[in-house]
């Protein structure tokens, strides 16, 4: 993955020339003087981690898996915010790890936990590293080291059960792996966000990840049946029925924790029949209004494609919702809506079913072209956000979720905060996950960067943060919390979330070595 950017370099292109005009003459985007650092020109603290220490983590892991080289370091340093990617552009590794540990088991886990714990060492568990939110950025205040905890090496397929459709997998495992591996067994987890191609299955369960076929198989929470979890003071084995009545279920305290209270060592995951006919289909809806009323009757009434989304207008007029065509004509006016079935033989009469809802509540068909376009296309859009920060735009992501009849309020509310931080940006927003009792609304900004273009976005996420919570959304549906989020999610959770937050933190971390500073809020 590309240190300073998303993905595969080879796969990132130049902005085609209308999407250059339209920066320049909608935002007044123009290109930035520096010169993008290169990966040696990235400024790096010097390691305070001691040669005894260092010592310690190799006699648990070997020699080969504990590092501190330049490259190492840079590769670990943040996740991909566009703030993350600026400060990288720019040649900020402030925040780089002193070393990046590499377990190969559970027991090392532990024992590089223990080690950490003894000598005051914060721990950064580390997965794919696509966090948006800031999740991977520990405080160093109190602590005489940062090292990064990559679970690349546990990376297995532990067992199939076909009977119960349970596979037991390591969290180290990419995505795209993880599907080969269980298709050889003919099964999916059907889980695919935008960050399938470099995220790992340990980082889906920490920050509750939710894939674009979330409406048929499901959040990524919803999968996960069991897991065992290290943490300073042992080990938590979760999860052994479907569903139990024997407490409150301890899976949730750990499921969204972002490694802040345990690395999760291996998942129990539900999994489902891979399926035979994949079909993703075009609908358009004359405005985001009508559109949404219509995607909240088809799942209130259970009739569900597996995927199922809507941009706005302003969305659907630039073209993002086909990223991989965006810039090659105008998609038109009203509102794009994807309809995506994946199935055995009952495809083709719910298909029908779902035509029959949504031509009755003002859906016009378009055919399957734009639907196969979004399929091709749906992991480009991190690769368009590199370009337009090349460019001299800033462009970041920020999701929401609220129930249907505040979903309006959520949406003006997002974007008059916007507007008012951002003077006059693009905002583009779509749903993509939907429930019976509401969905989620995840928006697109670009604006022109300002002098400072960090600070610039940190003081727009602050105060559209506090505009969410203020309209009774949540933070987040799926990115998590991060730093990014926590001081409006302490105002979210309110005072007594807080403290048990930190009673859980407390217990099975009472040195707090694990993420220090990231989804805790701090105490008074």
């Amino acid at each position: 993955m590309l240190w300073s950017g998303w993905g595969d370099p080879g796969k990132a292109a130049d902005l085609p020339e209308p999407v250059r005009k339209l920066l320049h003459d909608v935002l007044g985007v123009s290109p930035r003087p520096e010169r993008a650092a290169e990966l040696g020109e990235v400024r790096l603290p010097a390691v305070t981690l001691s040669s005894p220490v260092r010592a310690e983590l190799r006699g648990v892991v070997g020699a080969d898996h504990v590092r501190s080289d330049d490259e190492a370091r840079v590769r670990h340093t943040r996740g991909k915010s566009t703030p993350d990617l600026m400060r990288m552009r720019a040649g900020d590794g402030s925040d780089a790890p002193d070393a990046v540990v590499l377990p190969g088991s559970h027991r090392e886990v532990l024992e590089v936990l223990a080690v950490c714990a003894a000598h005051r060492i914060a721990v950064v568990p580390f997965g794919g590293g696509t966090s948006v939110v800031g999740g991977l950025v520990a405080s160093r205040q109190g602590f005489a080291g940062v090292v990064a905890l990559d679970l690349v090496r546990l990376d297995r397929l532990i067992a199939v059960d076909a009977e119960s459709m349970v596979a037991e997998m390591e969290p180290g495992l990419r995505a795209p792996r993880a599907e080969r591996l269980l298709a050889g067994h003919g099964f999916t987890l059907g889980h695919f966000p935008q960050s399938f191609e470099y995220a790992t299955l340990g980082g889906f369960a920490a920050a509750r990840s939710s894939g674009q076929a979330s409406a048929g198989y499901g959040r990524f929470d919803d999968m996960v049946v069991g897991m065992t979890v290290a943490t300073p003071r042992g080990t938590l084995e979760l999860g052994r029925a479907p569903k139990s009545a024997a407490g409150p279920d301890l899976r949730q305290v750990i499921l969204g924790s972002e490694g802040a209270f345990g690395v999760i060592t291996s998942l129990r995951l539900r999994v489902r029949p891979a399926p035979e006919e994949r079909v993703y289909e075009g609908w358009r809806f004359a405005s985001f209004t009508e559109g949404s009323a219509a995607l909240r009757h088809l799942v209130q009434q259970g009739v569900v494609p597996t995927v199922l989304r809507l941009s706005d207008e302003t969305e659907t007029m630039v073209g993002l919702a086909r990223p991989g065509e965006i810039g090659a004509s105008p998609t038109g006016a009203g509102c794009l809506a994807i309809a995506g079935y994946e199935g055995f033989s009952e495809v083709p009469a719910l298909r029908e079913r779902v035509a029959a809802v949504l031509s009755g509540l003002g859906g016009v068909p378009l055919g399957t072209d734009p639907g196969e376009s979004w399929a091709h296309g749906r992991y480009s859009a991190p690769y368009l956000r590199d370009s337009l920060l090349a460019a001299g735009a800033t462009v970041e992501t920020l999701e929401t979720a609220g129930f249907w009849s505040n979903l309006p309020r959520l949406y003006d509310a997002v974007r008059l905060s916007l507007h008012a931080s951002l003077g006059s940006p693009l905002v583009m927003c779509h749903i993509s996950h939907v429930y019976g009792t509401g969905a989620s609304l995840y928006f697109t900004v670009v604006t022109a960067q300002g002098d400072d273009p960090v600070g610039q976005w940190r003081e727009a996420k602050r105060s559209v943060n506090e505009a969410i919570v203020a309209a009774g959304g949540t933070v987040s549906h799926h990115h998590g919390v991060g730093r990014d989020h926590r001081e409006a999610y302490a105002t979210e959770i309110g005072d007594l979330g807080v403290e048990i937050l930190r009673g859980i933190k407390g217990r099975l971390d009472p040195e707090g070595i694990l993420n220090p500073g990231v989804l805790v809020p701090p105490g008074g």
